[in-house]
């Protein structure tokens, strides 16, 4: 991908499903070439076959991206394009469901702590400056609406989605007359492989209603194209959530409301 061309050139981690998936095929069809990251390679595969059909020209890169020198990797290879980003879209991360005390495994909030939040900043900190010295570039973050609430059994993803979404308003404001925006996508439920990725399969959040995962890359791309502040996309009661019960609920009623449908096994009928 080293050869000269018009079209803006995207990155998009965990682009191997789900969200991602569907983000990059908004990104290829409004005239973006891409360079996708995951880890699994037959999922890159499959998202550059499917997104190459719109004429846009696309690399993979499979990486960790929990580990440090998997994140310089990526940016290396990136770099090695000789093609500037025109827009970075952070999207990869992971769930994990279950009670703090005696069900989770600590090796395991480690590791998402890594992927959902040091990962970010990490890429942050290589992609920004390059764009803020162009007075160029746009971000898109996929945070959540866990990200606006306490969120009981699943304590340690709800706290990472929450830094994230500090940390992306913290660099934005410090950067707002340089040229360069940030967006933030916050979804509710989305009907993707998180659930059982996750550990959840059996609590109200599993089992209940969900979004397309189109619908919410639309959302988040329409969004990221008119450079808006943030978008909670999905169902109308995600919607209903992230932008006015958790911007009115004190923590303490969030939290409760949030272990009712988080809980393990509350998705059982008796």
């Amino acid at each position: 991908m080293t050869s000269n061309t018009d079209r803006p050139l995207a990155l998009i981690t965990g682009a191997s499903s789900g969200i991602g998936y569907e983000l990059a095929r908004q990104f290829a069809a409004d005239g973006y070439d891409l360079f996708l990251t995951a880890t699994q390679q037959a999922g890159l595969e499959r998202t550059a076959s499917e997104v190459s059909a719109s004429g846009a020209r696309v690399e993979i890169f499979t990486t960790d991206l929990t580990e440090y020198d998997g994140v310089e990797r990526l940016y290396e290879a990136v770099r090695a394009t000789g093609r500037p980003l025109a827009a970075a879209v952070l999207n990869a991360g992971v769930g994990l469901g279950g009670y703090f005390v005696g069900g989770t495994a600590l090796a395991d909030e480690l590791k998402m702590i890594q992927l959902n939040a040091v990962s970010q900043v990490h890429l942050t900190k290589l992609i920004v400056p390059d764009m803020v010295a162009r007075r160029a570039g746009k971000l898109l973050y996929t945070a959540s609406i866990s990200g606006t609430m306490p969120t009981p059994y699943e304590a340690v993803y709800g706290a990472t989605k929450a830094f994230l979404i500090s940390f992306a308003e913290a660099v934005k404001s410090e950067i707002k007359d340089s040229g360069v925006e940030i967006t933030l996508l916050l979804p509710g439920q989305v009907d993707t492989n998180f659930w059982p990725r996750s550990g959840m399969v059996d609590n109200k959040l599993a089992v209940g209603e969900k979004a397309s995962p189109v619908k919410v890359a639309q959302e988040g791309y329409a969004a990221f194209k008119k450079g808006e502040d943030r978008v909670v996309a999905g169902m109308v009661s995600s919607k209903i959530i992230g932008n006015v019960v958790n911007n009115l609920a004190p923590d303490t009623v969030k939290a409760d409301l949030h272990a009712k449908e988080a809980k393990p096994g509350s998705g059982l009928k008796n």
